[in-house]
């Protein structure tokens, strides 16, 4: 990293609530990161992407962006890794912070009423 984009870095997280916000995307960019690494190892172009998918360039480029309007679904992730010889996995990952029983069963319960 340059030395310009660490002291970026420090003076904007030295702000009040710029690094929890930039720590609440790390997943979000985690996910982008491992996206454009297929896609660099395929040795494809967004535009050759695009072709394999059916869509277009600049449909891939905004699912390849972090644009918070645009949240592709696992159908289109399906397509998209398919055309780059791989597979969509997902998984729920538990959080480190740990919810006591109590807790975690009002949670479920709130959840079965708003899906009743």
């Amino acid at each position: 990293m340059s030395s310009t984009l660490k002291q970026f870095k420090a003076r904007a997280f030295a702000r009040p609530g710029v690094k929890q916000a930039y720590e609440a995307l790390e997943d979000e960019f985690a996910f982008l990161d491992e996206v454009l690494k297929a896609r660099a190892e395929a040795g494809l172009t967004q535009a050759e992407v695009a072709e394999r998918v059916g869509t277009t360039q600049s449909a891939i480029a905004r699912l390849e962006s972090a644009a918070p309007k645009h949240s592709p679904s696992i159908a289109t992730l399906q397509k998209y890794a398919k055309a780059l010889g791989y597979r969509v996995q997902i998984r729920l990952v538990k959080n480190e912070r740990r919810l006591t029983a109590r807790s975690s069963g009002r949670a479920v319960k709130a959840a079965l009423r708003r899906s009743a």
